[in-house]
């Protein structure tokens, strides 16, 4: 089974620039779309859906704002959206499917540089989706989550981090909670696998940062410890363009 999660930066725009034609190659068992910006409701027919995929989507209630899309086949099939908790629910931040034996989350994590509040919204976030995740795994339903989580965990995962010490993104505070997901039983799969490699999926779109490689790893695969054996490979799509961020990749049994 290969998943990809993928930031898009707009539903529309990606379309535009192809992600039909690349879904079509790449034939992924489920494709986790965030910052879709979009309502299907809202969309001509065509451009809401994926040929040969089932789709569910979290829209936020602000128009044009955060999002997230899951689009699946079997053996996938879509359980929710949401989190069941309205404040985090109304921006539209999680899908959750069901992929036969473990749960799959498809999760947009609030970014926290906009301002002190949004930074303690973002914790908030960190703190409540742990919480669930670990109860899911109490009531035997594995997890896999994946998505922007908006926060480079090593040094290793940006390219300037003492630069960025000081920034959303990279605070301790921010970095802490991705400890707290390892010790609860959560394992970063790229990491895991590749615990030396240096790839990132998102760069800034103001400084060329692409072309100069000046990158963070802000997108993953968190697999629980007891689907880790499962784990064939994981990787990051970086020659894949359309948007600031590429796709990630897990391929699991």
């Amino acid at each position: 089974m290969r998943l990809y999660s993928w930031n898009v930066n707009g539903w529309r725009a990606a379309r535009k620039k192809g992600l039909a034609d690349w879904v079509a190659r790449s034939r992924p068992d489920a494709l986790c779309v965030q910052e879709s910006k979009a309502d299907p409701a809202q969309l001509p027919e065509d451009e809401a859906r994926l040929a040969g995929y089932d789709g569910l989507w979290a829209v936020a209630a602000r128009s044009g704002y955060s999002g997230v899309a899951t689009f699946c086949r079997a053996p996938c099939r879509h359980r929710q959206a949401g989190l069941g908790i309205p404040r985090f629910d109304v921006e539209g931040r999680v899908v959750v499917t069901d992929c036969g034996d473990f749960d799959l989350y498809n999760v947009y994590f609030p970014n926290g540089k906009s301002s002190p509040e949004r930074l303690a919204y973002k914790l908030d976030f960190y703190a409540a989706f742990l919480d669930h995740i670990i109860g899911r795994v109490a009531a035997g339903r594995p997890v896999v989550f994946c998505g922007d989580v908006n926060t480079a965990h090593h040094p290793i995962d940006l390219a300037r981090p003492k630069e960025n010490a000081k920034i959303s993104g990279f605070l301790p505070e921010e970095r802490a909670w991705l400890d707290q997901w390892e010790a609860a039983g959560w394992v970063d799969s790229f990491r895991h696998l590749y615990p030396e490699r240096v790839e990132y999926s998102w760069w800034s779109q103001r400084t060329n940062a692409r072309a100069r490689n000046v990158g963070w790893r802000l997108d993953y695969f968190w697999v629980h410890r007891s689907l880790l054996g499962r784990v064939r490979d994981a990787g990051i799509a970086m020659d894949v363009m359309g948007a600031d961020h590429c796709p990630v990749w897990l391929e699991i049994n």
